[in-house]
């Protein structure tokens, strides 16, 4: 059992990591932390020398007991235990902001904080979807190795990399363009941020009119970067919905919707916010009911397979995804159980495991050790099928990008939830929709998200769109006409960190590889 002033001292040094994780301000990310705890009498989740065990526990133990008590994007273990090898981090990639995955595990490997901090940005950057920087992508990086490099090198050692290159920043962008991290549009609940209050630190607490950062950094023409006060007779200084320091009119535009399964959202006229973002409800229909939404993206086997083998690539038949997965090996599984090994495919969740394609380029387009696994299936009638899967390896800290994502619809009415494929009817869309009146749609919130001549939250009366979340559709013109008559004026893969003793320091810095993946608060 921890003592409390060791107690108070851990906190200080596990803080001091997100103080570190500020390199992610460079991509326009901001790391907030919402939540820390040291466990000091009992592990709430078992925690031992093997990594995968221990980032499977944990992920669940996040999902079935975190989540619900203090809602949170994303959540780290920091731990002392030293992992198997040379591990000393694991995540699955882009998996943020997901209820069964967006997290990682961290070893505290290095006397110097910083140490565990990069270990951290580098599996939060799994979690965005970045992949390592190998040779083989040429990605540029703006400070020499000798001088740390960029975080998403396989390996890295003292002194620590604080930048990304431009393959990461190539990564977070196609991410988002696919809808990773529709979580992370939300503000924070500044009551709740840990370290308490203090001008300066970015975030409106209680007391503030605004808050630009540092004296230093405050580029704000609205905000008194020393009191966190307005300018003059500034309305209001941040947000979207917030031009010249006044408030933009409501229905203006203030994000649009990323994809098919992405709604937009418009400004309210009260608020300099844009409105928390939402999106169609898992389980809705998408691109001609050839996929379902699922965390705000529409996943299909026809996407996978052009991800893995270019233009031209297509699902194989069934009887390809049942021979190939019904295997348990590495080619032909439905992932891997608690304790690491291939599972075999049940015949009703084979579409669920190795997505097995057709057509596209000779081999496949992802990862310099891209294996082709080719499969000839002979049929009854004659003739044979050519199924065509994959073995890539990326690392030991990635997931099997060969495998069927979660959310890819597997028959009608039918999703690939943990491997299995089930009824999208567990996520009741059906019966959400029906209370939209024929008129509207379902968000991820459970309200409907209305046609722009209704009203919500029924959209059974006349009125200006949109939803009670995502604010008006369309300008409120008619409301200004009226009051000013006569000036008319008219929005699963897995990444693991390895370390390899290199002495590359006077100070006894070990030099830490991270190889392969297994996918924060706002």
């Amino acid at each position: 059992m921890y003592s409390e002033a060791r107690n108070r001292n851990l906190k200080l040094r596990l803080s001091s990591y997100l103080l570190h994780c500020q390199f992610y301000r460079a991509l326009n990310i901001r790391v907030a932390l919402v939540g820390l705890e040291v466990w000091s009498d009992v592990d709430k989740c078992p925690i031992t020398q093997d990594p995968f065990t221990t980032l499977h526990e944990f992920l669940d133990w996040r999902k079935v007991k975190l989540l619900p008590q203090k809602p949170h994007d994303n959540a780290q273990l920091i731990s002392g235990v030293y992992f198997q090898g040379t591990t000393i981090g694991m995540a699955p990639i882009m998996s943020m902001c997901t209820a069964e995955q967006s997290g990682g595990i961290v070893m505290d490997h290095s006397d110097n904080p910083l140490g565990a901090a990069v270990t951290l940005a580098h599996e939060l950057g799994h979690n965005f979807g970045m992949n390592h920087d190998t040779p083989e992508r040429g990605c540029g990086c703006r400070v020499t190795v000798d001088r740390g490099g960029c975080i998403m090198t396989p390996s890295t050692g003292y002194p620590f990399p604080t930048v990304f290159s431009s393959c990461s920043k190539k990564d977070l962008t196609a991410s988002f363009e696919k809808g990773v991290g529709m979580c992370l549009f939300n503000m924070p609940e500044v009551k709740v941020l840990y370290g308490g209050q203090k001008c300066g630190n970015g975030y409106v607490e209680e007391g503030e009119e605004c808050d630009c950062g540092e004296l230093e950094e405050c580029m704000n023409p609205c905000c008194n970067a020393t009191t966190c006060t307005l300018k003059g007779d500034a309305v209001c200084a941040h947000g979207q919905c917030c031009q010249d320091c006044q408030l933009k009119q409501a229905g203006t535009p203030c994000r649009e919707s990323s994809n098919s399964c992405d709604l937009p959202e418009f400004c309210t006229g009260t608020s300099p916010h844009c409105p928390s973002n939402v999106y169609l409800h898992d389980g809705h229909a998408c691109q001609n009911v050839d996929g379902y939404c699922y965390n705000g993206i529409c996943q299909t086997h026809e996407q996978q397979c052009i991800t893995l083998w270019g233009q031209g690539a297509k699902p194989a038949p069934g009887i390809c995804f049942e021979r190939v997965n019904s295997a348990g090996d590495p080619y032909g599984n439905c992932g891997k159980d608690s304790k690491g090994s291939f599972a075999k495919c049940e015949a009703r969740d084979a579409k669920c495991g190795k997505i097995q394609c057709q057509g596209g380029a000779n081999r496949p387009v992802i990862g310099t050790n891209a294996v082709s696994i080719e499969t000839n299936i002979p049929l009854h009638e004659g003739g044979r099928i050519l199924c065509r899967g994959t073995h890539v390896y990326l690392g030991d800290d990635m997931p099997d990008p060969g495998l069927v994502l979660t959310g890819t619809k597997c028959g009608d009415g039918m999703m690939c939830l943990n491997r299995q494929c089930q009824n999208v009817s567990v996520f009741g869309v059906h019966e959400c929709a029906a209370k939209c009146s024929s008129r509207g749609v379902c968000n991820n919130n459970k309200n409907c998200h209305c046609e722009a001549h209704w009203a919500p939250p029924f959209c059974d009366k006349t009125g200006f769109g949109g939803s009670v979340d995502s604010g008006p559709i369309r300008l409120a013109v008619l409301q200004m006409n009226l009051i000013c008559i006569f000036t008319p004026q008219k929005s699963n893969k897995c990444c693991r960190r390895h370390r390899f003793k290199e002495v590359t320091t006077d100070h006894h810095k070990s030099k830490q590889s991270r190889t392969d993946s297994v996918n924060l608060e706002n």
